[in-house]
């Protein structure tokens, strides 16, 4: 069975850090280009980030840039999404997903282009 699978999520005060994994089974990462997307209640699913298949490039949402890092690790078939100084409107269900030959630079964030997704995992940023 091919699925993502998303942990460390949970509930932070504001100013905290978070670190999501993303694990794979069924396949392997090595030749997917790994995306993280959230949604929070009544808000569109938006990209949050996402690192090219080899980790050689990655690209994150103005929202984000400068407090997350993306990172991989494809011997652990696993893409970690860092998260430093939270925010209350950080607050949605974080979801990771998987795509063959994405235009990183262009269009990183079409949900369509992207094959595989997980069930996410919630992340509470709250006092």
């Amino acid at each position: 069975q091919l699925q993502l699978v998303e942990s460390g999520g949970g509930l932070v005060s504001p100013g905290g850090s978070l670190r999501l994994s993303c694990a794979a089974s069924g396949f392997t990462l090595d030749y997917y280009d790994i995306g993280w997307f959230r949604q929070a209640p009544g808000k569109e699913r938006e990209g949050v980030s996402c690192i090219s298949s080899t980790g050689s490039s990655t690209i994150y949402a103005d929202s984000v840039q400068g407090r997350s890092t993306i990172s991989r690790d494809n011997a652990k078939n696993t893409v970690y999404l860092q998260m430093n100084s939270l925010k209350p409107e950080d607050t949605a269900v974080y979801y990771c997903a998987a795509a063959r030959g994405l235009r990183i630079a262009y269009t990183p964030f079409v949900l369509g282009e992207y094959k595989y997704w997980g069930q996410g995992t919630q992340v509470t940023v709250s006092s």
